[in-house]
């Protein structure tokens, strides 16, 4: 088994900030700066064309940590951030390019790419986190949450479905193929975020895609907008859904 290599280290705003590999794959690892007690630690996925570092989920991270007290840890997808493109990445975000430029519908060409990332990302992710569970500030015996849209939903619905270590998770903004199959074996409670105006999901595949998961505790959170505009107080109903489901109280205004 690989172990977690720290390679940099920043704190601010009582965040601890550590940059990581396991096993060649970079990672970054947020805790609180006031100490090494043992926490749950939410797992996070970027979205497509995005980093583990990107601001999105860098704000995400930092709700969860001084909200919560938890660990985060996001690594990099293949093909993405620090992590060299193969020639097949190249060859599918150029088809994804022409499509966009084309005014062509790319969700079919999202699809395929994301679930091909996917089967690279699961068994990752799966080291990552026995890695992770090695370090004595977290531990092999606290909750672990999966928190990831887009992109993060294409790689985190099939990570969930065979980890039995995840026992919470927020999804959303994605579609149902290749998911729902695999949606159906997840029965942990489940958040959903969905865009009502979304220009690429059309509203009844995002709705599928929820209805998809055999979980009974499982929330819908549908905001007015496209794509791109979620809203950014879902990131605060995520730290709270987090406290609930992990076992922590949340301690600021998120």
């Amino acid at each position: 088994m690989h172990s977690v290599q720290f390679t940099a280290e920043t704190s601010s705003n009582g965040v601890l900030e550590r940059d990581f590999t396991v096993g060649g794959i970079p990672g970054v690892l947020w805790s609180p700066a006031s100490g090494a007690d043992r926490a749950p630690l939410v797992l996070m996925g970027h979205g497509g064309g995005t980093h583990k570092k990107a601001p999105a989920m860098t704000g995400r991270a930092h709700l969860l940590v001084t909200g919560c007290g938890f660990h985060v840890a996001c690594i990099d997808a293949p093909g993405h951030g620090d992590r060299p493109r193969t020639a097949h990445d190249e060859q599918e975000i150029a088809v994804m390019q022409r499509a966009m430029a084309a005014g062509e519908p790319v969700g079919p060409i999202v699809v395929r790419y994301n679930a091909h990332l996917a089967e690279r990302a699961v068994p990752e992710w799966q080291a990552t986190l026995d890695a992770l569970q090695e370090l004595p500030e977290i531990g092999t015996e606290g909750p672990v949450g999966y928190f990831g849209l887009n992109m993060g939903t294409a790689i985190g619905v099939p990570l969930t479905a065979i980890e039995p270590r995840i026992t919470a998770a927020v999804f959303g903004l994605f579609w149902p193929e290749p998911l729902a199959e695999t949606a159906k074996q997840i029965t942990i409670p489940i958040q959903f975020a969905l865009q009502w105006d979304d220009e690429h999901i059309p509203r009844q595949s995002g709705l599928a895609l929820f209805d998809a998961f055999a979980s009974k505790d499982k929330t819908l959170h549908a905001n007015a907008g496209r794509h791109k505009e979620l809203p950014r107080f879902e990131a605060d109903s995520a730290v709270r859904f987090f406290a609930r489901h992990l076992g922590r109280a949340v301690t600021s205004p998120a």
